[in-house]
C-alpha cells in the first residue's frame, strides 16, 4: 500500500532531542562553542595589540637614537649610542618575528562566524540593524512566517537548488528578502519531507543551502547587522579559504543531515504505525459486521 505523505507536508520538528535540533528557531548549532572561541580570540587580539605597540615604540626610539647619533660630535657618546642602537635593533627584530608569527597564526586560524566579517574579507559597507519592532506573540509569529513561506515558496526552493557559490550569492543579493529565518525554516521543513520521500540526494543539496543560510543568520546576529549585509562577506570568505577552513562548515552540514535523516525516519515510522493501526481497526470492524446476530 503506497503511503500518502501529503498530510505531513507541514511537518513540525520538535525540540526535545538530546542534541541540537535542526530547526533554525532552536539554539544555534554553534552557540555552545561561541564563548570559548570569543575568549581565545580576545586573548589573541590583546597579544597582537601589545606586539604592535612594542614595535611602534621600538621604531620611534630607533629613529630618535639615529638622529641623535648624527648630531653627536663626541666619539665616546657615539659609541654608546651605537651600542644602544644595536641592542634596540635586536629587540625590534624580535618583535617583528613575533608579529609575523601572529599573522601566520591568524591566517591559519579556523574560519568561524566571528572572524568572517573582519577587514580584508570584504569592503562591503555594513549598515546597523534597524530598531527592533514590537514584540509579537507566538501565534502572530507563526502566522507571519507561514504567510512568508506561502508567498515566497518558489523563490526559496530555487535557492535550495543552487550548488554554485556565485549563483547563490547573486540570487540572494537580487532577492534580499530571502535572507531571513523564514527561508531557513522552510528549507529545514523541506529537507525532512524530501528525506521522507526517499529523495536523499536532493535532501543533501537543500541541506547544504540550509547551512549556508544559517551561517549568514548567525553572522548577522554576531555582527548586529541585517542578514543581507553579511552575504558578500560570507561568500567572499567561503570562496577563498583553503580546504581545512571548510572543515567546520562540512561538520555542521554532516550533523544537520544526520538529524534530518533521524527525524524523517521517526516521522515515517510513526506514520506507518498509524496506517497499520487504521488497517487493523478497519479489519476488526469488518469482522464484527460478519458475526451473525443471534
Amino acid at each position: 500500500m503506497p503511503i500518502d505523505y501529503s498530510k505531513w507536508k507541514d511537518i513540525e520538528i520538535s525540540d526535545d532531542e538530546d542534541d541540537t535540533h535542526p530547526n533554525i528557531d532552536t539554539p544555534s548549532l554553534f552557540r555552545w562553542r561561541h564563548q570559548a572561541r570569543v575568549d581565545r580570540m580576545g586573548e589573541f587580539e590583546k597579544n597582537k595589540a601589545e606586539t604592535k605597540e612594542s614595535l611602534e615604540r621600538s621604531q620611534r626610539e630607533l629613529t630618535e637614537l639615529k638622529n641623535k647619533l648624527k648630531a653627536s660630535d663626541e666619539e665616546a657618546e657615539k659609541k654608546k649610542i651605537e651600542a644602544d642602537i644595536e641592542k634596540l635593533e635586536k629587540q625590534f627584530s624580535e618583535w617583528k618575528n613575533k608579529e609575523a608569527e601572529l599573522e601566520k597564526q591568524e591566517k591559519l586560524a579556523p574560519w568561524n562566524v566571528d572572524t568572517i566579517c573582519r577587514d580584508g574579507f570584504s569592503k562591503t559597507t555594513v549598515n546597523k540593524m534597524p530598531e527592533k519592532k514590537k514584540v509579537m506573540s507566538e501565534d502572530e509569529k507563526l502566522e507571519q512566517s507561514q504567510k512568508f513561506m506561502d508567498k515566497h515558496k518558489k523563490e526559496i526552493e530555487k535557492f535550495g537548488f543552487y550548488s554554485n557559490w556565485d549563483d547563490s550569492k547573486e540570487y540572494l543579493l537580487s532577492n534580499p528578502h530571502l535572507a531571513c529565518e523564514d527561508t531557513a525554516n522552510y528549507l529545514t521543513y523541506w529537507c525532512v519531507n524530501l528525506q521522507m520521500e526517499e529523495k536523499n540526494g536532493l535532501m543533501k543539496q537543500v541541506a547544504h543551502q540550509t547551512i549556508v543560510m544559517q551561517y549568514i543568520l548567525e553572522l548577522s546576529k554576531t555582527m548586529e547587522v541585517p542578514p543581507i549585509a553579511c552575504v558578500p562577506s560570507f561568500f567572499t570568505k567561503i570562496k577563498t579559504c583553503d580546504a581545512k577552513y571548510m572543515d567546520g562548515f562540512n561538520q555542521e552540514l554532516d550533523a544537520f543531515i544526520g538529524r534530518i535523516e533521524r527525524r524523517a525516519k521517526e516521522k515515517t515510522d510513526k506514520l506507518m504505525a498509524e496506517i497499520e493501526a487504521e488497517k487493523k481497526e478497519k479489519s476488526t470492524d469488518c469482522d464484527s459486521a460478519l458475526i451473525p446476530l443471534l
